[in-house]
């Protein structure tokens, strides 16, 4: 993934064999030739480096340049708080040639139509997405399990966004129109903005994002007020890697058009990056615009639960899933939740049990049913015996639970693991051993030949068997082995934890290191919170 970053001159050793000397220059003005200083200005290759992007801000006099470029062709983009971008491009750089390309911002234009007004959403947003940084640091709070649970809660959030049309994917073959009639009407009029508009979203529809970006930028400097091809854009380059454009793109596509849509990608895009106080500040204000939105509700309560502000988190899945009783996605989220806690959070047990009751035959739902009333009830019979009443019951009915689940769904290792962990609580360890022999088999199925169907990744990637489930059912195994004085198994069973938990903790730093995190400039406390 390509990191946008300051540009800096390059010598050949920094390139092999390649020798960099082409350069890039000009300034930055308003519409009065006054410069512009700090301007952001962004350089990005087209073809098929176009995923090669770097930004620098011009100087005090409006001055900005990029040296040390290799051959090719590039658009050039100019943009500034208060100012319409502009964009001039594409222009071909050849070698050792220095082009100077002075960039005019205007005021951005507004329409005289009735009705189009400044959006409500803002104030003005308390943050600036300054650049972007290479981030181990997973931006979560708690123990690394937390912090795990976290990045899966993200990922499945960045899925919801994905079920707003779920026909877009096959809009491009479903067209009448074709990619070469399209192309031709870009080059007989190039200065049309459906032309270019029609033809970067079909090719971004087909998985071209490369080559859309041209013309989508060119779009959106023929007309910088649709918020459409902002949108388009954002896409486009989350796509290519270039979450810093992403980000502005998504946030002029939320100020043109506050739209449930727009302010939800915009959000789930800081929050992928690990913006996690803006994310939070976009879904508080998205969710007092559009109260209705359970997945804005449930976007606030992962970006509050990945800042450690666990009840509140707690209470937005809770609203989310009593906006809509017969939806399945709140109670899952709010399931994974509680599985990490100590204790249900308040709430939480009672809308569990109704997902039990409105879906009696969803495994999940008897499942996290199951490990909801365990917890609630650990504390206040901990005093008691193994064998008294009010644990027996209580017992019985959290297998019984378990039992259906893993019935309902064969391949659900997690309630497999919490059997096991029943049995052994029970010291039934014959019972134990065979409930996390179970889990290990199925869950290493699951992660290795796992199929998601795209309608169902939410749910799926929020709740199937990881390698998390993996390690402690290999872990308690092993206890169970040493209980049954099974000495030699329980040794090769921790030994095989061993190895997990090492390459567990490689593949969750290398995912993080491949995920760039925003460097975020905070002007100040969010009232709101």
């Amino acid at each position: 993934m390509a990191v946008p970053a300051p540009c800096r001159a390059q010598s050949p050793k920094d390139t092999g064999s390649v020798t960099l000397q082409g350069t890039l220059q000009g300034h930055v003005r308003d519409s009065s030739g006054r410069p512009v200083a700090d301007a952001v200005v962004i350089l990005q290759r087209t073809g098929r480096q176009a995923n090669a992007s770097v930004f620098t801000h011009a100087d005090s006099e409006g001055k900005y340049s990029f040296a040390s470029l290799g051959e090719g062709a590039f658009t050039v983009r100019a943009e500034m708080k208060g100012y319409g971008q502009t964009l001039f491009g594409p222009l071909v750089l050849t070698k050792n040639e220095t082009k100077t390309i002075d960039l005019t911002l205007r005021p951005p234009k507004t329409s005289g139509k009735s009705g189009t007004r400044a959006p409500e959403f803002f104030d003005e947003p308390q943050f600036t997405v300054a650049g972007v940084t290479q981030a181990t640091n997973s931006g979560g709070h708690g123990s690394d399990t937390v912090l795990r649970t976290t990045e899966a809660l993200a990922r499945a959030t960045l899925s919801l966004s994905k079920e707003k049309d779920p026909d877009a994917s096959s809009t491009a073959a479903k067209s009448d129109v074709t990619e070469a009639s399209l192309r031709d009407a870009v080059a007989r009029e190039p200065e049309s903005f459906a032309a270019n508009q029609h033809l970067g979203k079909l090719l971004a529809d087909r998985g071209k994002s490369a080559e859309a970006v041209p013309y989508l930028l060119r779009a959106s400097q023929l007309k910088p007020s649709d918020p459409e091809v902002h949108h388009l854009l954002g896409e486009a380059q989350e796509q290519l890697g270039n979450p810093l454009e992403a980000v502005r793109e998504y946030q002029r596509a939320a100020e043109l058009d506050p739209s449930e849509p727009n302010l939800f990608d915009w959000g789930t895009e800081l929050l992928t990056h690990r913006a996690l106080e803006p994310a939070t500040e976009v879904f508080t204000k998205g969710n007092r615009v559009f109260p209705q939105s359970v997945r804005m509700l449930i976007a606030l309560g992962v970006a509050l639960y990945a800042r450690g502000s666990y009840d509140q988190a707690t209470q937005c899945l809770v609203e989310a899933s009593d906006l809509a009783p017969d939806n399945p996605t709140p109670y899952v989220f709010l399931g994974k939740m509680q599985s990490v806690e100590t204790t249900p959070s308040e709430g939480s047990s009672e809308r569990l049990a109704r997902f039990a009751q409105l879906q009696p035959d969803n495994a999940l739902a008897n499942y996290y049913y199951a490990v909801s009333l365990w917890k609630q009830s650990a504390k206040e019979l901990k005093e008691q015996s193994a064998d008294s009443p009010d644990k027996t019951e209580l017992s019985a009915q959290v297998e019984s639970l378990l039992l259906k689940a893993v019935h309902l769904d064969s391949k659900l290792s997690i309630a497999y693991l919490q059997l096991g962990i029943l049995y052994s609580q029970r010291s039934d360890f014959a019972r134990a051993i065979s409930a996390y022999r179970e889990a290990i088999e199925v869950g290493a199925e699951s992660a290795n030949s796992a199929v998601i169907s795209p309608g169902s990744v939410s749910l799926q990637s929020v709740s199937r068997p990881n390698d998390d489930t993996l390690e402690e059912a290999h872990y308690r195994l092993a206890q169970a082995y040493t209980r049954t004085g099974e000495k030699v198994k329980a040794q090769e069973e921790l030994e095989l934890h061993d190895q997990l938990a090492k390459k567990t903790k490689e593949d969750t730093e290398r995912k993080r290191r491949e995920i760039q995190g925003f460097v975020v400039s905070l002007r100040g406390k969010d009232s709101e919170r």
